[in-house]
């Protein structure tokens, strides 16, 4: 019985950190292109709205990385000793790097707000570049490698494998050539998570036979 209880605690988080990763993630996603709709190759952000957008995203972004850990961490807690080592091992890389990628774009791009210059071509290229294009690519691993482990182990429904090989393969070709495509992650990070949150209660127990 405690067992089960710590099982539904873990699929509880997953499902919970999920929801709030996705919901950061796509505010960041929003701020930012709309902060700098000409992508890495636009204007300097010089308007003040513009500047708080920017930096309203790279306040969110420590927490989006945050809720990932743990979104991450009960994943895989979730898929236990039915783990495939050398997916299991793509799927804890890619995660992190994703993660220490968005810190990264988001270390760059705040050294070029704190600046009292126009700022700089090479520093906003590398944020934008960071987040738009490395960091979703990452992420299209992630998804892959999650849907793969759902797959094997049977707890993920077909229809949202078949999204999700669609979603990181989407992630991997297109990257930032497409604007807005990001979106996709924190989409499919949330759908994962409703199913989840959906599914974690147990199967309501049948009332004994009379003797």
């Amino acid at each position: 019985m405690v067992r089960k209880h710590e099982r539904l605690a873990t699929v509880w988080a997953a499902g919970v950190a999920g929801v709030v990763f996705a919901l950061l993630m796509a505010a960041v996603i929003v701020l930012v292109r709309t902060a700098l709709p000409g992508g890495a190759d636009g204007e300097d952000v010089a308007d003040p709205g513009q500047r708080g957008a920017v930096r309203t995203a790279l306040a969110l972004l420590p927490f989006a990385g945050i809720a990932f850990l743990w979104f991450m961490g009960a994943l895989r807690e979730q898929a236990g000793a039915g783990e495939d080592r050398f997916v299991s091992t793509v799927f804890l890389g890619s995660g992190l790097v994703f993660v220490a990628t968005l810190f990264a774009a988001a270390a760059a791009a705040g050294s070029v707000l704190e600046e009292n210059q126009q700022s700089s071509g090479f520093g906003r290229h590398l944020a934008y570049t960071l987040l738009t294009t490395y960091a979703m690519r990452m992420a299209a691993v992630f998804v892959i490698t999650t849907s793969t482990i759902g797959r094997r182990l049977g707890v993920l429904p077909r229809p949202l494998v078949v999204f999700g090989y669609l979603a990181g393969l989407t992630l991997l070709v297109i990257g930032a050539n497409v604007p807005w495509s990001e979106l996709i992650f924190p989409a499919w990070a949330l759908v994962l998570s409703l199913d989840i949150l959906r599914g974690r209660r147990p199967p309501a127990a049948r009332p004994a036979a009379p003797a």
